[in-house]
């Protein structure tokens, strides 16, 4: 993670972020432990999933966090490797599908460029 961007986190920051608004934290922290528990998905596939948005939201104490936490419930290596892979999948091609806006944006312009 890169120190200087990103500072790391600590548990006095953790400590703070409570006392703003302890209701919401804990609230949050409720949510969490709910959606990541075993359910129809278990929670190794959760985390790899985590892994996976965690890439394309570009959060580096959630790719840490929940890579460390998949880990541990069982995902190897090359599970998490895969999980960014499909991440990196989804957001190149979220930009190759959206590229039809721009397509239609030339076609509506009535652009001639390169036809």
């Amino acid at each position: 993670m890169a120190e200087d961007m990103y500072p790391k986190a600590t548990s006095d920051m953790a400590r703070r972020r409570k006392e703003l608004a302890p209701d919401i934290e804990d609230a949050f922290n409720r949510f969490s432990k709910e959606v990541f528990k075993d359910g129809a998905l278990d929670e190794k596939t959760k985390q790899l999933i985590a892994v996976a948005v965690a890439h394309v939201t570009q959060c580096p104490y959630c790719i840490d966090g929940h890579t460390k936490l998949a880990s541990r419930k069982g995902a190897t290596d090359e599970q998490v490797m895969e999980a960014s892979w499909v991440a990196a999948e989804m957001r190149a091609g979220g930009a190759y599908s959206h590229s039809t806006l721009a397509l239609h944006a030339l076609h509506e312009g009535g652009s001639t460029a390169g036809t």
